[in-house]
Parts: C-alpha cells; sequence; structure tokens
C-alpha cells in the first residue's frame, strides 16, 4: 500500500462547505505517483505504457478543508494486460471515498494494449491488497 497525504485548498471547496467532489479523483491519481513510477520510473510521458480505461468511486463522507486527507492505494488486481488499482481518501478515522481504477497496458505507437512484462507484474503484485480489506 502506498500512503499520499492531501492538504486541502480553498479553491477545491464548494459552497456546500466541502471539497467538491469533482477532486476526489484528482486526489485519487495523485495518490498513483508510486505506482505510475513501477512502470515509468523517471514519469517521461514518452515512454508511458498505461491507459485508463476504468474509473469508479463511492462516496462515503463529506470531505472538509479545516484537515489534511490521506490516499491509499494498493494494488487489486494484474490480470494478463491491465492492472485494478483500489483506493480510498481517510480524512482523520473517517472513510471519506472509496473506488477502483482500471488500466490497460498500453503501447501507444501501436495503439494496442500490452501483456504486462513479468518484472513489471511482480512489482505490481508487491503491492495487492490483502484478501480481508474490503
Amino acid at each position: 500500500m502506498f500512503e499520499t497525504a492531501i492538504i486541502p485548498r480553498v479553491s477545491e471547496t464548494d459552497g456546500a462547505g466541502h471539497i467538491n467532489n469533482v477532486f476526489v479523483p484528482v486526489w485519487m491519481e495523485a495518490g498513483r505517483r508510486d505506482i505510475f513510477r513501477i512502470l515509468t520510473p523517471d514519469l517521461n510521458f514518452d515512454a508511458w505504457r498505461i491507459a485508463l480505461v476504468n474509473t469508479n468511486i463511492d462516496y462515503m463522507a463529506q470531505i472538509y478543508f479545516h484537515d489534511d486527507a490521506v490516499v491509499r492505494t494498493w494494488v487489486d488486481r494484474v490480470g494478463t494486460k491491465s492492472f485494478t488499482l483500489y483506493e480510498e481518501i481517510w480524512q482523520g478515522k473517517r472513510l471519506c471515498a472509496k473506488g477502483k481504477t482500471t488500466y490497460v497496458y498500453f503501447n501507444y505507437n501501436t495503439q494496442k494494449g500490452e501483456v504486462v512484462p513479468d518484472a513489471v507484474r511482480a512489482a505490481l503484485e508487491a503491492h495487492l491488497r490483502p484478501a480481508d480489506d474490503g
């Protein structure tokens, strides 16, 4: 699991007094930086090998400006050509959002999915979410 601290910004707060829901997927993506480094260590887009194909988020509780948050990111599964991440956003002891995101291992030159290389698979599987979590 990876943990990423998030410091809420005033600009992310909406008229209802909480962090607007459109920022939750942005925060979750921030939590994927270490996953991205597994795939592209220097984060160079010329060598980028994944394409996002699905995101689902469940909003559990409101998130507020006054307290920092944390994104927790696990690998949920690694398939032949894709992998799914499971993420949670916590503020204090409250689970505020949870979701899954699927990426395809993708070759942008051929515009086709490819088999996840063994070394990448092993690195991703080192961060698998325990079976008893959720």
